[in-house]
């Protein structure tokens, strides 16, 4: 058994090693998703901002409105390009995820879950969930009955008195439920930015951060070694040497010229006078 978990391990280890290396390529596939909803979002708002206040006013009855369709304009606007260069990306994450969370409960709450009504319940993803005796999903599936009749009904009178094949040719005609399928998934992709940021070597807040924290690095190095260099004793050199007094200078001796004429005789007069003395203190 431990061999067959080593075995296990070092495949493991050796597979997402190397997909370790390119765990940033997932933050950038989220971004370059996201921005582009969002930007879109942000513009059309922009564009339309009088219109905006009044349908959050009288048709969600938020209040503020005016103060509120700016606020929502201007976070999907600028949250959709900051996301789309990785610039402060798990800043920015959570007032979008505000926004879908809000758009989520007054807007789409009461559709139901899905964005596009599905027309068959055989490939509906609520029959797992109806299977298992979900109510909601029941009537799901009941729902997806009805707009499937609806669509069959809607295809016959179009073949019959329309060009059907003109309608249908960029795609099947559908029923927009405007649930909150695709404001909870913004949602989810949103709060995975949050915990993993915008990712390595695709994101601007990679670099940004790497030197930022290189400089707090060096500045607190250099002020530990400020710190111990100031703690540390002064060492004085020669302190014994300094401590005791000086020791007094010997004379100096005189040249040999001054010690040899210093020892000459005196004399002859000084002689004489010496041995007169010498007789008198005799007598």
């Amino acid at each position: 058994m431990a061999l067959l978990f080593r075995a296990y391990y070092g495949v493991h280890d050796f597979f997402f090693g190397i997909l370790g290396k390119l765990d940033g390529l997932a933050p950038l596939l989220i971004r370059l998703y996201l921005a582009p909803v969002m930007i879109a979002a942000g513009l059309y708002k922009f564009r339309h901002l009088d219109a905006t206040a009044q349908w959050l006013g009288s048709g969600l009855g938020l209040p503020e409105p005016e103060l509120l369709a700016q606020l929502l304009t201007y976070t999907e606007l600028l949250g959709g390009f900051l996301l789309l260069f990785g610039l402060a990306v798990r800043w920015v994450s959570i007032p979008l995820m505000v926004v879908m969370l809000v758009a989520a409960i007054t807007v789409h709450w009461d559709n139901g879950w899905f964005a596009i009504a599905p027309a068959d319940p055989a490939t509906s993803t609520a029959k797992p969930l109806a299977d298992l005796g979900l109510p909601a999903a029941r009537a799901s599936l009941e729902n997806s009955q009805a707009v499937g009749d609806r669509l069959d009904r809607a295809a016959d009178i179009l073949s019959e008195h329309g060009n059907y094949v003109w309608l249908t040719e960029k795609g099947n005609i559908a029923v927009l439920n405007n649930g909150i399928e695709f404001a909870a998934t913004y949602f989810i992709m949103l709060l995975s930015l949050l915990f993993s940021g915008g990712g390595r070597w695709f994101s601007a807040d990679y670099y940004l951060d790497r030197q930022a924290r290189a400089r707090i690095v060096a500045s607190n190095e250099a002020r530990a070694a400020a710190t111990r260099l100031a703690e540390e004793p002064v060492a004085v050199p020669y302190q014994n040497a300094i401590s005791e007094p000086p020791a007094a200078e010997a004379p100096l001796k005189p040249p040999l010229t001054e010690q040899v004429i210093s020892s000459s005789p005196p004399p002859l007069e000084q002689q004489k006078v010496d041995v007169a003395d010498s007789q008198t203190s005799i007598k």
